[in-house]
């Protein structure tokens, strides 16, 4: 083989691998959720979907790949002064994505540093006509303010700016321990406050069941004292007509007389007893009695053989009744009486209640 035959073998060598290596790169697999920006001949051609395409071997030429999914980039802090001049550091995170590759790739030339520093511009004029508290409290405003501008500055760039967030705002630290400082003294005054409205509340409270106890209390002695009046007045009553139907004699009252002496000397206050008048008339009636039990001859007294013979037993019976009951009798009358000579029933009937005992 001579050496012309060489050389057409490798030059047929080298077409055959150009025609592969064209063929390969007129080849084009999209993946999904991206497009690619074809130009001809240095001017835009046509969009590549996703999926597998075919270029135009030398000239057909992707100039971008654009990414259509949501993307989110968070900015460095920058440096804002309010309108109190205080200087503060505001972080923020934006989220976007790309509505239209074309106006992306061919209207500007990087949207991301552009939309940073719109974010910047815009965060300095909102947050310069705050204050710090203000912009400290008002970040949903904020947030709101900057998605606004944005989207609309940034829809002739064919991207959306679907939020905007603040991530922190960072003021000087002198600030941050006068802010600490206040805010503890803030809360030290509530507690203080809310301890004192729980006292008062306590105190109103006790107060006030107190004297719902003393009102149930009297209320309650009240009505016991009434029905205690109209037990006394019923009890009294009915013994009042209980005595006036039976009609007593002057003997039964005189016995009751005797039976409420003892209430009469109740008490440590009496030193002194003083003994009534009525009580000798009792004792004269109790006497008279019991000499009722002997039989009366409508005459002057006889003598031992001029009394007629009677029943020993009945006697003897007679005379215990009488001395069980003067006994009786004079231990209820004597039982609150103080300490001194024993006054006996029978010293006080006399010698004729002694004499007819002796008959």
């Amino acid at each position: 083989m001579g050496g012309v035959e060489v050389v057409a073998v490798i030059v047929a060598a080298v077409i055959v691998f150009w025609l592969i290596v064209t063929v390969a790169r007129s080849v084009r697999i999209v993946p999904q959720q991206r497009m690619d920006i074809v130009e001809r001949l240095g001017r835009y051609s046509r969009t590549l979907n996703p999926g597998m395409r075919l270029l135009v071997p030398v000239v057909d030429k992707v100039r971008s790949k654009v990414d259509m999914r949501e993307a989110v980039v968070s900015f460095q802090p920058q440096p804002v002064i309010t309108s109190d001049n205080l200087s503060v550091l505001i972080d923020t995170v934006l989220y976007y994505r790309v509505v239209d590759p074309v106006r992306a790739t061919y209207e500007i030339a990087s949207f991301l540093q552009a939309i940073e520093q719109l974010t910047v511009t815009t965060l300095r004029n909102v947050i310069g006509s705050m204050d710090l508290e203000r912009a400290l409290t008002s970040r949903d405003d904020i947030n709101q303010h900057l998605s606004s501008v944005l989207d609309e500055t940034t829809g002739r760039w064919g991207i959306k700016v679907t939020r905007v967030e603040i991530k922190a705002i960072e003021p000087p630290p002198s600030i941050r321990d006068s802010m600490e400082k206040q805010m503890r003294a803030e809360r030290d005054r509530r507690a203080a406050i809310l301890n004192a409205e729980g006292v008062k509340q306590s105190q109103i409270l006790t107060a006030d069941g107190e004297r719902q106890a003393a009102v149930l209390r009297a209320q309650g002695e009240r009505e016991a004292r009434i029905l205690q009046a109209e037990g006394q007045a019923k009890a009294i009553q009915t013994v009042f007509n209980a005595v006036h139907a039976a009609n007593p004699d002057s003997k039964v009252l005189a016995y009751q007389y005797l039976q409420a002496l003892p209430q009469i000397a109740q008490g440590s206050a009496n030193k002194v007893w003083v003994v009534p008048v009525e009580l000798t008339r009792a004792l004269q009636g109790i006497g008279g009695a019991l000499g009722n039990l002997l039989p009366d001859t409508g005459g002057p007294v006889a003598t031992d053989a001029e009394l007629p013979e009677a029943d020993p037993s009945v006697l003897d019976q007679a005379l215990a009744e009488a001395q069980a009951a003067a006994a009786e009798t004079e231990q209820e009358a004597v039982r609150g009486l103080p300490a001194s000579p024993r006054l006996t029933a029978r010293d006080m009937l006399g010698d004729a209640t002694a004499e007819r005992e002796q008959a």
